[in-house]
């Protein structure tokens, strides 16, 4: 029921947010019935149906041949509507203001030409007092000639009426002072009726500079994850760790998410990043995969190729709860990766235990961390693999010194940061909990949209620290 709740307001959301969308980019800037709005309007129904498809095929158990035809535009289009979205919103401050200067220039340019400006009037006091005037009877114009001075505008019949006068036979009937004139300052300001068009001008405006600032934010972001993570570096002491182990290079990766957007290729530029960097030891901490053995096994082949001293380890996140953990378990084995599920082994100098993911508590594989790390000698040092920066109080009660995380991507997409911090409490880098610190990365892929803004993908190479060396 709750779901069911939570599944509606997010429809609602979405249907609103397409709507306002809609409008700002197609209604305001087309005209009814022209080409345009009709492809507008179809891809405000089509694109959002993309978006859910893409989220539910591999849910549902949809071909996976059709899993990557809806990836790519589905969650492209989520990141579009996100940055296309903030920056309307940030042209909804501009727009009045826009309207406003264009009102004053057209009044200013208006007043110029009718001679209301700061020049000197043209002709008598009479011409320009803004009331009906009389002239002698040899020059007095007839009714379809009869006009009125002032800046505020003119007064003429219509056409008909003036062509009827001129070709009548005989004279005229002229009336003495009957003239249809307002007083100029309850006429209406020419300039305003001279421009109709300014509204659809400044849409077109705000609506152009949005669709290039949003699209050009996302073009950014998918180039960032598509060109591969980043390595970055940070030295960690711990306390109890020996001389000897002084300088153990971990490298830490996270959150790779094999699936229908980032397959073999996307598998193969991390390992040649992580193996650039001849570490020690690798810690991959879960999320790695999206989607099933029978898809992407091929696509996670290039982590047979990873080289490290002491071997390449390996713990489960939430996603492969999603995807068939004991399957990957299975495969990522095969691949000579060592999954540590709730266990530990001695590296030189250190423990290092992993825990499997709070997700697979739904399973019964929930992390039990009195089987990873409740008989250990607590004067050696301990390194935790557990995919989610929450369990960072169970580590401190067993007296683990470092964690390594990974789960929040670091927000991925800004201001997702944001939202990150309320579930998490670390969401990128290290910091410490009392005798505890943990490490946060951001992880190597993306989940969703490949897109990454405020929030670059990495790679981090750990160095312990001895504090005797």
């Amino acid at each position: 029921m709750v779901f069911a709740l939570v599944g509606l307001v997010v429809l609602a959301l979405l249907g609103a947010v397409h709507r306002y969308v809609w409008r700002r980019f197609v209604g305001d800037t087309t005209a009814p019935g022209s080409r345009l709005r009709r492809a507008g309007t179809v891809a405000a129904f089509v694109l959002p149906l993309l978006t859910v498809g893409a989220m539910t095929s591999g849910r549902v158990g949809a071909p996976f041949w059709l899993q990557q035809v809806l990836a790519w535009p589905g969650f492209l289009w989520l990141a579009c509507l996100l940055y296309l979205t903030l920056a309307l919103l940030v042209g909804e401050v501009v727009r009045p203001v826009l309207l406003r200067v264009l009102a004053r220039r057209d009044a200013a340019r208006t007043g110029t030409e009718t001679g209301t400006g700061s020049g000197t009037p043209s002709g008598t006091p009479a011409e320009t007092s803004g009331t009906p005037t009389e002239v002698p009877g040899e020059t007095r114009p007839r009714t379809g000639e009869l006009v009125t001075s002032g800046s505020a505008g003119v007064s003429a019949p219509s056409e008909a009426v003036a062509r009827t006068a001129s070709d009548a036979s005989g004279p005229v009937a002229e009336p003495e002072t009957e003239l249809m004139a307002e007083p100029a300052a309850s006429t209406p300001a020419p300039a305003l009726a001279a421009h109709p068009s300014r509204r659809l001008f400044v849409s077109r405006v705000v609506g152009g500079a949005a669709a290039a600032a949003g699209l050009a934010t996302v073009g950014y972001g998918t180039y960032g994850v598509l060109r591969g993570p980043s390595v970055q570096r940070i030295t960690v002491p711990l306390a109890k760790l020996p001389r000897a182990a002084h300088g153990f290079r971990i490298a830490v990766v996270s959150d790779i998410h094999i699936g229908p957007i980032l397959g073999r290729a996307h598998t193969r530029r991390i390992v040649d990043t992580i193996n650039a960097t001849s570490p020690d030891l690798v810690a991959v901490v879960g999320d790695l995969v999206d989607g099933s053995v029978a898809d992407l096994g091929s696509a996670a082949e290039p982590l047979a190729a990873l080289r490290a001293r002491h071997g390449s380890y390996f713990v489960t996140g939430n996603h492969e709860y999603f995807s068939g953990a004991e399957q990957w378990i299975d495969h990522v084995r095969e691949l000579g990766l060592v999954p540590l599920e709730n266990a530990r082994v001695e590296i030189e100098g250190f423990d290092l235990a992993g825990v499997n993911d709070i997700a697979g508590e739904t399973e019964g594989q929930g992390p039990d961390f009195g089987r990873a790390l409740g008989d250990r000698d607590r004067g050696r040092a301990a390194v935790l693999m557990a995919h989610q920066p929450v369990v960072i109080h169970d580590a401190v009660e067993h007296g683990v010194d470092l964690q390594l995380s990974g789960h929040t991507h670091g927000g991925q997409l800004w201001p997702g940061n944001y939202l990150a911090e309320l579930a998490n409490p670390t969401v990128a880098g290290l910091e410490r909990y009392g005798d505890t610190q943990l490490f946060v990365s951001r992880g190597a892929g993306a989940w969703g949209p490949p897109v990454r803004v405020g929030a670059p993908s990495d790679i981090t190479v750990v160095e312990l620290a001895s504090r005797q060396a």
